[in-house]
């Protein structure tokens, strides 16, 4: 009798099933696999030492796999081994700089060795990871660093002048050069002094801090600690089907928290890594192509950019690998996820969630078929609910906010103040509805939604008619002021290169599919929508862009 049949008769959400399931799912993925006597032994050594941590991961794969390629970019290529000995050097050298358990220790590197070495090296030495959007402005680093208590920073050389007005005291160390180096020491030369075994064992597991994506206000810190146990991974590589030893080219931005999710995915799979410090449509698919890759990590945005690729810069590059491409970051438009699948396969799988809530729901390729623009259903351990203003259930069908419970969810800002919470779920911060079959839709954001003539109207769905359109690239809405009807919302559109349209050809667009009181008051032209380095429309930048179009 196999683990499914077995399962089947346990009820569910009980200890035993629950732990059926998650070794099924690690038995089918090859994490869970016959293993040398003493190899197994020595990594339980390390399980015991470390906990479920990537500094646990690396220092597992390099047991099991020493020689096999943990990571590839624009260096070269580094192993297992090398790349666990390089984190522990670099952990080595940073507590010998000052740098102690407990204490913060900024990142601000673009996708290369240096962040996921630094990374690790936090792990291994019980430090806590603050990881810094590339994009951010000199401002809002500093105040963000200003909030933070960090003891130390880890910056590619490019942002040297975006952190002259970064804390004086904080130590500093160069990733990423261009050229000649800076006064401050490199990670290199951390590594090059260190000691391969690594510092002391800490007493406490590290934290990550991964930023909000500040597109309608100041980014808050979002503190996470270490998963209890395999039950998550499980859960959402039962719903994405990544396998053990593949190859993973991680287009979307280490520093947010999916692309950082792949890296700590790669770990407990053996994966290797394909990184690149800036994304290029087509240096991806050539990555893809070159490695042979299985998995491709991607905002949404970045999925646009590919398929905007003329067919004779896309047609040398065989990417018949392909078998997952994972999206997240942003809103994923039902017309995309069909175009890039009728393009690329269907091998595409969709997770929504925030960086508070981790993961709410994931869609399959058959979930986009059948009900394009879905964002799923909830994987197994998370419960997603969608509640009125009194925080009741609506019925199937019907708007409302969402709110998520896992065992992922963040410990709270590290600036004080927490999410709303009901019955210890988490609000997404966005309102949908769930279909007849139990699939969930986004329709906005529940502080975007504006009250027209009496009716409520959520930009999202105007967002997502307008995009559908042949002559338009993409669009965002937003409420503004309006005498007649209280509010309207002003649409922003970027026109294909081939495409020509006018304003009231868009508005017809939408008066002809969606009520009238949906329909902009305006539609304002622009070059392209100002977005921040996950692909999110920024919106307070709109009205910027508005006055300079």
């Amino acid at each position: 009798m196999d683990l499914d049949s077995i399962a089947s008769r346990i009820p569910l959400g009980s200890k035993v099933a629950d732990g059926l399931f998650t070794a099924r799912v690690l038995v089918e993925t090859g994490i869970l696999r016959p293993v040398r006597p003493d190899k197994l032994a020595r990594i339980g050594e390390r399980y015991m030492r470390l906990g479920a941590s990537p500094a646990l991961g690396i220092s597992a794969c390099a047991i099991e796999h020493p020689g096999r390629t943990a990571l590839i970019d624009e260096v070269g290529a580094l192993t297992f081994a090398q790349l666990n000995e390089r984190s522990n050097a670099l952990a080595s050298s940073l507590r010998s700089e000052g740098v102690s358990e407990g204490d913060g220790v900024a990142i601000m590197c673009r996708n290369h060795r240096h962040f996921v070495e630094a990374t690790i090296a936090c792990s291994r030495l019980g430090a806590n990871g603050l990881f810094l959007n590339t994009a951010f402005a000199g401002p809002q680093l500093v105040d963000v660093v200003a909030r933070e208590r960090l003891a130390a920073l880890v910056y590619d050389q490019e942002f040297s002048g975006l952190l002259e007005g970064v804390g004086s005291n904080l130590r500093r160390y160069i990733g990423w050069t261009d050229g000649a180096g800076g006064e401050e020491p490199s990670v290199d030369e951390l590594i090059g002094s260190g000691d391969a075994d690594g510092p002391p064992t800490p007493s406490e597991n590290s934290h990550y801090v991964i930023l909000t994506s500040g597109t309608t206000g100041t980014p808050k810190g979002a503190q996470r600690g270490q998963p209890e146990g395999l039950a998550p991974l499980a859960a959402v590589l039962d719903k994405i089907p990544m396998r053990s030893r593949q190859t993973t080219v991680i287009a979307a931005p280490l520093f947010h928290s999916w692309g950082f999710t792949h890296f700590l995915l790669s770990l407990p799979l053996s994966a290797t890594m394909v990184l690149r410090r800036r994304f290029d449509p087509e240096e991806t698919l050539r990555d893809v192509a070159q490695h042979r890759a299985r998995g491709l990590a991607v905002v949404p945005v970045m999925m646009q950019r590919m398929l905007d690729l003329s067919p004779e810069v896309r047609g040398p590059y065989n990417v018949s690998s392909l078998e997952v491409t994972a999206a997240s970051g942003s809103a994923l438009p039902g017309e995309l996820a069909t175009n890039w699948m009728d393009e690329f396969g269907d091998n595409l799988y969709n997770l929504y969630g925030s960086t508070e809530v981790a993961w709410a729901t994931i869609a399959t390729p058959g979930d986009m078929r059948s009900a394009p623009g879905t964002a799923g259903r909830a994987p197994r351990g998370t419960l997603v609910k969608i509640v009125d203003p009194e925080g009741l259930a609506v019925a199937r069908g019907e708007t409302g906010r969402i709110f998520v419970g896992n065992s992922m969810a963040f410990e709270g800002y590290t600036g004080g103040g927490d999410k709303e919470r009901i019955d210890g779920m988490l609000s997404s911060g966005d309102v949908g509805h769930f279909d007849e079959d139990g699939r969930l839709f986004i329709d906005g954001r529940d502080d975007e939604m504006i009250v027209s003539g009496g009716e409520n109207v959520f930009p999202r769905e105007v967002e997502d008619l307008l995009a559908d359109h042949d002559a338009v690239a993409e669009a965002a809405a937003m409420g503004v002021e309006d005498e007649q009807f209280g509010q309207r919302l002003r649409a922003f559109v970027v026109v294909r290169d081939d495409a020509e349209v006018t304003e009231e050809e868009l508005k017809s667009h939408v008066k002809a599919n969606l009520a009238r009181y949906k329909v902009p008051r305006e539609v304002i032209f622009l070059e392209e929508l100002p977005r921040n380095a996950t692909g999110k429309v920024v919106k307070r930048e709109l009205s910027d862009a508005h006055e300079s179009a």
